[in-house]
């Protein structure tokens, strides 16, 4: 098994789920010493804990899916702005050409860039960095109405507007996602009862013990009861927020890769190059900055 494998196991069986299994083992052995014994229902596990995690985790999965959805959305038609900056306009490969493609490219990368420091970002700092990521919108309206211009035709305009309109609407659907969790009473719901239940059914777990007439099994409900509540609970938590790069599922935006690869040329000819272009794009926004 690959360190990588411990690690993801690391974030589902966490110090919680040791806190949990303490108590779930101190219980049942304060039942034995007692002699409190009763055989409670099982369902009263499955609706107070089992179903309200179940449930947040499907939301929680739908929201990250939604999210990648978005986030794929924005790069396709960034891209394809992209593509009309360079085959669209009427002109032959020159420096004016050049100019406008990195100029597009720094937008994109600064778009991407601050979608990720927003996303990745505490909410309290949301005003702030919002505001970046507005700003990158408008630099891309602005750069339409320079392609316009530029001679590109008032048809191919109005759909280049169209890619920056689908852009911001995927932008605000993922912020949403971003803002507004799975519903936190739920969640409070379920804290409490993964506290108290393994306390509660202390006696359940010493029937079984008593049942199994086996010392080496006493411990092995409370400690399964534990591990499995608290490690649905912490995938539920993990898959929370989609941006925050804790869990293995998260989703990453990777702004340098996808500038980069705006390099490659028709039929991917000049992929080769896309290294020597993110280059060029980093000297031509140092030279922006410096003007």
């Amino acid at each position: 098994m690959s360190w990588e494998r411990f690690t993801r196991i690391g974030l589902v069986i966490n110090g919680k789920s040791l806190m949990i299994v303490a108590l779930a083992m101190v219980s049942t052995w304060a039942s034995l010493q007692l002699g409190l014994v009763a055989d409670y229902p099982l369902t009263i596990i499955s609706t107070a804990v089992i179903f309200p995690i179940v449930f947040s985790i499907g939301h929680a999965y739908k929201r990250r899916e939604a999210a990648l959805d978005d986030y794929g959305t924005i790069k396709a038609h960034g891209r394809a702005l992209y593509f009309a900056a360079r085959d669209w306009l009427p002109d032959e490969d020159g420096g004016a050409k050049q100019e406008r493609l990195h100029h597009i490219e720094a937008v994109l990368s600064n778009l991407l860039t601050a979608c990720r420091d927003m996303f990745k970002g505490r909410i309290e700092d949301m005003p702030r960095t919002e505001r970046d990521v507005y700003a990158a919108f408008s630099q891309l309206s602005d750069f339409v109405k320079r392609m316009r211009g530029e001679g590109l035709a008032s048809g191919e305009c109005s759909r280049c507007n169209q890619y920056v309109s689908k852009m911001i609407v995927a932008f605000e659907s993922v912020k949403h996602i971003y803002q507004y969790r799975t519903p936190r009473t739920l969640r409070a719901f379920s804290d409490v009862f993964i506290i108290l239940l393994p306390l509660i059914y202390g006696p359940f777990f010493a029937y079984c013990a008593v049942e199994y007439n086996a010392p080496v099994l006493t411990y092995v409900m409370p400690v399964l009861f534990a591990v499995i509540l608290t490690g649905l609970d912490n995938i539920q938590s993990h898959l929370e927020d989609p941006f925050d790069q804790i869990g293995p599922d998260d989703v990453a935006i990777n702004a340098e890769k996808f500038v980069e690869l705006l390099g490659c040329g028709e039929n991917g000819s000049d992929c080769d190059g896309a290294r020597v272009m993110q280059a060029k794009l980093e000297d031509y926004v140092a030279a922006k900055a410096v003007a």
